[in-house]
């Protein structure tokens, strides 16, 4: 149920909060119950990954092996549409292998540029911290810039682009951890988890009948997925919920147990989350409740623990929820927040 003075508010801008095209939520849903045909009883793991792509960012699926990280990451991207890659990230690959780079061409007799996998709309970033940080760094202009850079030239990559990448726990044998700047451009980290019994018994059960991602149809095309992230970024966030979202992300900056708290780019991500996921609802205002819903897969990757406090057992997820919890939400302000 809405709060009343948000039902409020929203009746105030009533000619500017009515949903969206019915186009757009009927492709989305249709999207999304594509993918949540291949990776059963993961529907809100499926809106989330959608919520941060439709947010301009890539999403890093954490987990042990085996629960369908890779299976999800090809499902959205086979029902997104555009040119789809996979790079099996190994610790042998260097990073002309990931940008490209210049090759000897016997036929022409000189060097010419080949280009690398990530020139392309979708990437699938497979298996990531097995690769060492040399490799890893190839990626930080990419998901920040939109753009690589080889032997001195700087080439733009298509629009979209979106990166999906997967990893083991960083306690896995043979896994390098991502730096905290790799991570930091990650929108969201989201685990995928052990399925409920009746699913896994759904999924044996069915297990030939059952799509498998290559299998899946597109459902739009690139063009149309700008549209919707440019959309996405036009849903209206009340100035009191900005005030709250920086107010909670400056708590965990000065809080005790932390050494590293959610940077400015942090705070944008975690509002451009929110205001995905008011569009997947078919919403052109955002509620705290989105907020509260995208807080932890979007800020918690980025929280790094003090030496005593993590010998002591501290959890980053346990200190961000007390600190969001002691966090009035706030209330609008009918004058302030009325829209012209």
């Amino acid at each position: 149920m809405i709060p009343q003075p948000w039902l409020n508010e929203m009746e105030d801008g009533r000619q500017e909060t009515d949903s969206w095209p019915e186009a757009s939520g009927q492709l989305l849903r249709l999207m999304m119950a594509r993918v949540n045909t291949v990776l059963l009883g993961k529907t809100e793991v499926v809106q989330q990954s959608f919520a941060a792509l439709l947010a301009g960012g890539h999403v890093l699926l954490e987990d042990v092996p085996g629960v369908g990280k890779t299976m999800l990451a090809r499902a959205i991207a086979r029902v997104m549409g555009g040119e789809f890659r996979r790079i099996q990230f190994t610790s042998d690959l260097l990073p002309a292998d990931v940008v490209g780079g210049l090759v000897w061409d016997a036929k022409r007799g000189d060097l010419v540029f080949r280009q690398g996998p990530l020139m392309a709309n979708v990437v699938l970033a497979d298996e990531i911290n097995r690769t060492p940080p040399r490799t890893q760094s190839a990626l930080l202009e990419a998901m920040e810039e939109r753009s690589v850079t080889a032997d001195g030239e700087t080439m733009l990559l298509p629009a979209p682009f979106m990166l999906l990448a997967t990893q083991n726990p960083l306690r896995d044998d043979g896994t390098y951890p991502l730096p905290e700047a790799q991570l930091d451009r990650f929108l969201m980290r989201l685990s995928i988890g052990y399925p409920a019994p009746e699913y896994e018994v759904q999924m044996l059960e069915n297990a030939p009948q059952r799509p498998q991602p290559e299998q899946l149809r597109p459902v739009i095309i690139p063009e149309e997925w700008l549209r919707m992230q440019r959309d996405a970024q036009t849903v209206h966030v009340h100035p009191a919920l900005l005030a709250y979202a920086v107010h909670i992300a400056g708590t965990t900056r000065t809080a005790a147990e932390l050494s590293l708290g959610a940077s400015p780019r942090a705070t944008r991500d975690w509002i451009r989350a929110a205001q995905a996921t008011a569009y997947l609802d078919g919403r052109r205002y955002v509620l705290p409740d989105d907020l509260k819903a995208t807080v932890e897969p979007v800020l918690t990757h980025r929280l790094m623990l003090r030496d005593d406090a993590a010998a002591s057992g501290a959890d980053p997820v346990e200190v961000l929820r007390r600190l969001v919890a002691a966090t009035p939400v706030p209330t609008p302000n009918s004058e302030s927040g009325r829209r012209r």
